[in-house]
């Protein structure tokens, strides 16, 4: 779509990175890959099967779950059966938390790996201690860019923490004005949509964007993070290194 940019990857290359990172570093784990039906999960849940699969691994069990579900017993009892200890979860942090807390509680020893979907501090808020050492892919943290540290003490005096999507929504908010400024015209949306195609990269709190003929930006690729406690004592997601 000509009008159509974003500050994210897509579930195929999020997905490509899960994959390969599963099959590496959990060589030689039994998996289970579930997700929650959903067009994001579902479609993240798939593009990890077909890296990891690619790689010459195979799943030992492959669900499906509804949105809003509450008790998965059922489903870990399975994965208990098929001696599972990895889980890759394709849908948001809602389910997951409690997929993380309910197989503590029922003794399925197993590390929860998502994605992007999970990246919100309520996911500690459901799962409990359990969280900690669940993974997830995202992008780099931008909160960790020198150039941002003023911006983020900025959101934080005024009682908000920039966690998650803030810093891809500001840096959006960035490229609409870039592209009005290289058009030369905010009233003008093809313009602004062709000067964001063309005249790029822009600077952005991300760092430099520039997009390809899709709308697709050409960003640095999707990182792991790991849950635990931070300073505060409480669980939240750290990128892997940082």
């Amino acid at each position: 779509l000509w009008n159509t940019f974003r500050t994210c990857g897509r579930d195929d290359q999020q997905g490509g990175v899960a994959g390969k990172y599963l099959a590496d570093k959990f060589a030689d784990a039994k998996i289970a890959i579930i997700d929650d039906k959903t067009p994001y999960g579902q479609g993240l849940a798939e593009e990890t099967k077909k890296a990891y699969n690619a790689a010459g691994k195979k799943e030992v069990v492959r669900e499906g779950v509804n949105t809003g579900d509450k008790d998965f017993s059922a489903l870990i009892a399975k994965m208990k059966e098929a001696g599972v200890s990895i889980i890759y979860w394709g849908g948001l942090h809602t389910e997951a938390g409690l997929i993380i807390r309910q197989a503590k509680d029922q003794g399925l020893k197993a590390t929860l790996v998502s994605g992007d979907g999970i990246v919100s501090n309520e996911l500690a808020s459901i799962a409990g201690d359990a969280v900690e050492g669940t993974l997830n892919t995202f992008g780099p943290d931008p909160t960790l860019i020198p150039e941002n540290k003023a911006l983020v003490e900025k959101f934080k005096a005024a009682g908000f923490n920039p966690e998650a999507y803030t810093l891809y929504s500001y840096a959006a908010v960035q490229l609409i004005a870039e592209g009005i400024k290289a058009a030369g015209s905010a009233d003008d949306a093809e313009a602004v949509a062709k000067a964001l195609h063309e005249k790029g990269p822009f600077k952005t709190v991300l760092g430099e964007i520039a997009f390809d003929a899709k709308g697709d930006p050409k960003l640095p690729g999707y990182v792991m993070y790991e849950w635990k406690k931070g300073p505060d004592g409480k669980y939240s997601y750290f990128q892997q290194g940082s």
